[in-house]
């Protein structure tokens, strides 16, 4: 896989720190990284890598000052496990709330940190009736979570154009439009008012072409979708409104959060004097499975500094279009 980002400045940028979160997680028995690697033209005056409370692994760049255009691009060998969703072993909704007040631990994947508003997915009276309604008869925690999806996949339209990054769920749901972080957010706010501990997972989607169409280079895009906690048995589950579908094998996790501030790809400060435009692609190939020797581990990143010849490009890279 290749994700490039593509920064121009008006004028030549003060110095800034940028947070990139674009690093496919290793998720034991689903998803693991063999290799990767990351190009960054300028060269930073200091590069970090570091993992947030989520588990999340994030690049920080300090960049000089002077700069009229940043260009970073990861090339990354994933190795992606496909498996089926299974029988339903999910908790009755009726003892969910019991089995999340006995839940003592407050890890980063515990339920009790999404279950509560934050500001960018605050209560929504509006989007808690609509979850009710789409989740009556639901006996499970699992077949609420895949009856709200399949409901905000038939109340919404997607369209790259009709939100931004900053487009509140509220609105969104009104508007019946947006793109895939619009989806997971509304999703989130539903769930949480059905008291379903819900996560923002933030990731990159592999796309397949219709039959008898070649691949195309650039085609595929970063994603976002949910992950509901459905009791001490079947834990957390991801779920995909957008596409209407259990997330499997062409979905690949960079992290999860609260919601999309604490897994957004690129955070930070820079000095400008002037407009900027940024463009951001990705590419997702399937190669041939390779037998890996030994277990596969969390290992820092090789950074090498070098111009890239420049990837297709897509509008926004702050906003999700999933």
């Amino acid at each position: 896989m290749q994700i490039a980002f593509q920064y121009a400045f008006e004028r030549p940028a003060g110095s800034g720190r940028q947070l990139f979160r674009i690093l496919p997680a290793t998720i034991p028995g689903r998803q693991s990284v063999l290799d990767a690697a990351i190009r960054i033209d300028p060269d930073p005056v200091e590069t970090r890598e570091f993992v947030d409370f989520f588990g999340t692994r994030v690049i920080e760049l300090v960049m000089p000052p002077g700069i009229t255009e940043l260009e970073l691009i990861l090339e990354a060998d994933v190795r992606r496990v496909a498996h089926e969703i299974g029988l339903d072993i999910s908790t009755p909704l009726a003892r969910l709330a019991a089995e999340i007040a006995g839940h003592r631990g407050l890890d980063a994947a515990s339920p009790h940190h999404f279950l509560v508003p934050t500001p960018r997915i605050p209560r929504i009276p509006a989007i808690a009736g609509f979850a009710r309604k789409a989740t009556a008869g639901a006996e499970t925690a699992r077949e609420a979570l895949e009856k709200l999806g399949l409901a905000l996949h038939a109340h919404m339209r997607f369209d790259a154009k009709a939100t931004d990054v900053n487009t509140p769920p509220a609105e969104a749901f009104e508007l019946r439009r947006g793109v895939c972080q619009d989806f997971a957010q509304i999703m989130l706010a539903g769930l949480r008012s059905l008291n379903i501990p819900a996560a923002y997972v933030g990731g990159y989607l592999r796309t397949l072409p219709p039959p008898g169409q070649p691949r195309l280079v650039g085609a595929d895009a970063s994603h976002a979708w949910v992950r509901a906690w459905c009791g001490a048995d079947a834990g957390w589950i991801d779920y995909d409104p957008t596409n209407a579908c259990f997330a499997l094998g062409d979905h690949i996790d960079i992290g999860f959060g609260r919601d999309y501030d604490d897994v957004a790809p690129v955070t930070g400060m820079m000095r400008l004097d002037g407009a900027q435009t940024g463009t951001h692609s990705v590419d997702i190939e399937e190669a041939p499975v390779q037998t890996q020797s030994g277990p596969l581990s969390w290992t820092p990143l090789a950074l090498a500094f070098a111009p890239k010849s420049r990837a297709a490009q897509t509008d926004d890279p702050l906003h999700e279009p999933g």
